[in-house]
Parts: structure tokens; sequence; C-alpha cells
């Protein structure tokens, strides 16, 4: 029997797992659906078509599951999907999709959402993430497995990060970001590769050297960038981490890739 305090409100319909635990002041709709050990600690709102998983616990003052902020947004019932054993702190949102969007924004497991962070409509964010305080996904972003966000971290729309890339806090993303990359910066360039997480996640010294080695080839190399992807990719065609970021650099999508160096924008 969910665990419920009777200054919470729990609409009907709501489908609640039998040892979920709702906190006072709590606001749940009725298109929710929380899994098995749920915690909604108190003063937690969750609307819409939303989905929390497994052991995820969510902090007081979140709102989950409000309608996207678009002005393209119709009314529909699109949804948000939280994974399992997922933190959600203090005063967190995350939107529903959009009808043109795909309708659906989707949160994997194991992420940790620190206080004030935001995830956008239509977003789809992987699995180990940690976004740190105000930390912020515009609509359409795609966030691959064990991405780190800095603090103020703030990222354009239909923006792509690859896995285990590292984004410094207080800077703006408006390029897509390879993997095992990081990038800092008022407007972010790439500043090398995410050594310390590889190393963390148990990446061979091998695995680290090749991807180093194939950033240096890619972005600090001449030439066109077409011949370069072609020489990495004839060079390290063995190594699964090498070959995630040619597929990346490869992927049409509708930003540009972030570069290293500086430019006269990031001191204003």
């Amino acid at each position: 029997m969910p665990q419920i305090d009777p200054t919470a409100r729990v609409a009907d319909g709501a489908k609640l797992a039998g040892d979920v635990e709702i906190g006072p002041y709590c606001i749940v709709g009725p298109q929710v659906e929380l899994h098995s050990g749920v915690r909604l600690l108190s003063h937690v709102n969750v609307v819409g078509v939303t989905t929390i998983g497994e052991r995820t616990v969510v902090y007081p003052f979140a709102s989950l599951g409000t309608p996207p902020q678009s002005t393209g947004y119709r009314g529909g019932a699109t949804k948000l999907l939280i994974g399992a054993n997922c933190t959600v702190r203090e005063s967190v949102t995350m939107n529903t999709g959009t009808e043109d969007g795909g309708g659906v924004t989707s949160i994997g497991d194991r992420g940790l959402f620190m206080s004030y962070s935001h995830v956008g409509h239509d977003c789809h964010v992987g699995n180990d993430v940690i976004f740190a305080n105000n930390a912020t996904l515009g609509g359409h972003c795609v966030v691959g497995d064990h991405v780190f966000m800095g603090g103020l971290a703030a990222t354009h729309q239909f923006t792509h990060i690859g896995a285990h890339a590292m984004v410094s806090g207080y800077t703006g993303v408006r390029g897509d970001i390879i993997p095992f990359a990081i990038a800092a910066g008022p407007f972010a360039r790439l500043n090398g590769i995410n050594v310390v997480g590889m190393r963390r996640r148990k990446f061979s010294n091998e695995t680290i050297r090749a991807v180093r080695s194939a950033y240096k080839l890619l972005f600090l190399s001449g030439g066109v960038l077409e011949d370069r992807i072609a020489s990495v990719e004839r060079e390290f065609s063995d190594d699964p981490a090498v070959m995630q970021i040619v597929t990346f650099v490869r992927a049409a999508r509708r930003r540009p890739l972030c570069q290293p160096g500086s430019s006269k924008e990031d001191t204003g």
C-alpha cells in the first residue's frame, strides 16, 4: 500500500506501485505512473503523462511533466519518461514533449539532477548523467551516457552532446560536442579529451591514447575535414571508442560541430 501523506493530493487514475512514498503537500496528476520504490519527499509537482522509474527520489519543489515551454505545443497528451534510480533535487524542472518533436522527453537511469537544473521538451538524456546546479537544456537536445553538465551550463535547442563528454560550468553550448570531449568557455570550445572521466570508467590506457590521437587528427590537423575523418577511420577502425566519435561526426544534424580554440566572441 502506498504511503501518502494526508496533505498530499493524488488524483484518481494515477498508478502507484505498492511501496511508493508521497510526502507532504505533493501533487500527483491523473495520468502519472510511479514505479516501485519511488519517493516524492515533499512539495513535489508531478503532472501530465509522466512515468517515473524504480527507486527514483524527487526532492522538494521539483516540477515534472508540465507542458512544454514551446509556442508550437498544441495541448496534446505528450509524455515525460524518467528512468530508474535517478536523484532529482530541489526545484528541478522537466517538461513533456511536443507533437512535432516526437511527443516524448526521456531521461535514462541513474541520473543526478542537481538543484534548478532543467530538461526542455523533446530532449533525450542518457544513463548515468550528472547535471550540476542550474544546468539547462533547450528543446530537442540529445545527451549521451555519462555526460557531466557543469553548473550554469546552458545548451541551445537541437544540440547533441556525445557520451562521456564534460561541459564546464558557465558554458553556453551552441554546437554539437563529440563523445569524450571537454567543452569550456562562455561560448563552448573543445578543450581536449575527458581523460579523467575515461579513467574513472575503466577505459584502457590504449583506448585513451587512441582517442587523444584521433582528436588531434580530427581537430588540430590541416586539410579538409572529410579527409581527416577518413584518415581517423582507417587508422583506428578497430577501436570502438574512436569509431563512436567518427559516427558522431559523420551524422548530419542541425547544429555545427563544436571546435577547439578561442574566438573573439568568447570575451564578449
